[in-house]
């Protein structure tokens, strides 16, 4: 499976890496996630500069997308260039949002009739975008799948590593990354969340 994560200049890195760093622990053959950016290097909201792994049209041709988040989801959205790129197919592909990219899904007409998981700050715009917000961390229907808040991004791994590698995988993963002494609670708290979309 090849996962593209979705990353733009303003972005939050815990969206973006907890997932990339997670994602590749899965270790089947052909599994990778990469970051892919509409341009060469991008900032993220704190400075941190970093330069893509694939181009912005790795997603058309990506198993999974996950949509990160960032500081300018918004401008991001009123770019026609980048979102007439971004043409994901739900049908084919599993594609998930953390935090303001439910927005960059609304605008892409990906959440009609679907309600969606959001951070606080872009809840207002999902609303505006005719999306019903959930106060949880996490949701999916079908191959759609968002999640709110910085924290919620192992959920969307978890989600991730159990569609396309099994639930096995998925807990393996989790628990390789949870907390010395925590675990257990770590892994069982999180499949809580993703195991009901499964």
């Amino acid at each position: 499976m090849r996962i593209a994560i979705l990353t733009f200049d303003g972005f939050n890195e815990i969206d973006s890496f907890v997932a990339l760093s997670m994602l590749n622990r899965v270790k089947r053959n052909g599994w990778r996630a990469e970051i892919a950016c509409p341009t060469p290097a991008v900032t993220s909201m704190n400075g941190l500069k970093i330069e893509r792994q694939q181009p912005l049209g790795f997603v058309r041709e990506a198993d999974a997308v996950i949509v990160g988040s960032g500081r300018w989801t918004r401008e991001v959205t009123a770019d026609n260039t980048i979102m007439s790129a971004l043409r994901l197919d739900p049908a084919r592909q599993l594609i998930a949002a953390q935090c303001s990219g439910a927005l960059i899904l609304a605008k892409l007409g990906l959440l009609a009739g679907i309600p969606a998981c959001t951070d606080t700050v872009t809840k207002p715009w999902v609303i505006e975008a005719g999306v019903t917000v959930l106060e949880q961390p996490f949701h999916a229907t079908g191959n759609i799948a968002t999640a709110g808040g910085c924290l919620a991004s192992h959920y969307l791994a978890g989600w991730i590593a159990a569609r396309g590698a099994g639930r096995e995988a998925a807990e393996a993963m989790l628990r390789y990354v949870a907390p010395v002494g925590q675990k257990d609670d770590y892994v069982d708290r999180a499949m809580a969340a993703i195991g009901p979309y499964l």
